[in-house]
């Protein structure tokens, strides 16, 4: 349960993206169901490369599987784009032609788009933000950790500030054992879970992006922010450019203070033209969470 900016919402941990032997996973589907509701997962879905699941005919013990795929149109300059469908039928056939008209074909039958990885697939922030109907991006991919390319904080901060506000998910995109439970979206909702109760919250940006640490209560009135969180070493607000807010992080007071956690936060917004918050904050196993970005503006 969060209190999320005044409503009282469920939170479930929520797998967005992820691989089985359909595709080029190393598990198969029921292999893939079985490891991630043991880590207590609660949503999972299936977004193998080009091919969907028939999710309805799987068990799903104790999860709620979502039916998914990964769509691969061709971007600029010859870059292959990898978009996440939610919410696809599970006879979809994979969309072809330009990236724009593929996020419209899933958006027409009802389902969601994100933007996988895109500091890994190398495409810059001018080249997402020119892609409309996206609900948001990946700020952190387990299986492109490997050649450091996991988070994508700066391309997300870079959107905010040419005006272009969009949540993030956090995944692991599992191939293989490597690539296990270490990334995550808690989907947020007060409605029995649903395909269509999943895909709502999505599309209002009712989630967050955790490797670990939970929100326990968000606020934001009268132009104060507050935070209630699982204790954390480092607490950081972002905004515009260069402007942010520190709550805690190592050595706050210099060398003798070394690592201390805290567990809440309150930050008087600056209002500024186009402002923007989020608040990142980070755990004694290095591990982040990372609200979506808020308006400041008035």
């Amino acid at each position: 349960m969060i209190d999320y900016y005044g409503r009282k919402l469920n939170a479930y941990k929520s797998s967005f993206h992820s691989h089985s032997t359909v595709s080029d996973g190393r598990f198969t589907p029921l292999e893939m169901i079985d490891m991630y509701s043991k880590q207590g997962y609660q949503i999972y879905a299936f977004t193998d490369h080009h091919k969907t699941n028939p999710v309805s005919t799987y068990g799903g013990k104790g999860m709620f599987l979502l039916s998914g795929m990964e769509i691969h149109p061709k971007g600029p300059r010859g870059i292959t784009w990898h978009f996440v469908g939610l919410g696809v039928p599970e006879d979809f056939v994979e969309p072809q032609g330009e990236p724009q008209s593929v996020i419209d074909a899933v958006n027409a039958i009802g389902g969601v788009m994100i933007c996988a990885h895109p500091h890994w697939c190398g495409f810059t922030s001018a080249e997402v933000n020119a892609l409309q109907g996206i609900i948001g991006i990946e700020v952190y991919n387990t299986s492109t950790r490997y050649i450091g390319r996991d988070y994508n904080m700066q391309l997300w901060d870079e959107l905010s500030d040419a005006g272009r506000i969009l949540p993030a998910t956090a995944v692991d995109d599992a191939h293989r054992p490597c690539d296990l439970f270490m990334g995550w979206t808690m989907l947020l909702t007060d409605k029995p879970l649903s395909q269509q109760v999943i895909i709502d919250a999505l599309k209002a940006g009712d989630f967050y992006a955790s490797q670990g640490p939970e929100f326990k209560r968000l606020s934001y009135v009268d132009g104060v922010f507050e935070a209630e969180f699982t204790p954390c070493m480092e607490v950081i607000g972002l905004s515009n450019l260069s402007s942010g807010y520190c709550a805690m992080c190592e050595n706050m007071n210099g060398p003798q203070d070394g690592i201390k956690e805290i567990s809440s936060c309150q930050f008087k917004l600056k209002a500024r033209p186009n402002g923007w918050f989020r608040l990142q904050i980070k755990d004694r196993n290095g591990r982040y969470a990372w609200t979506n970005p808020i308006l400041v503006n008035n």
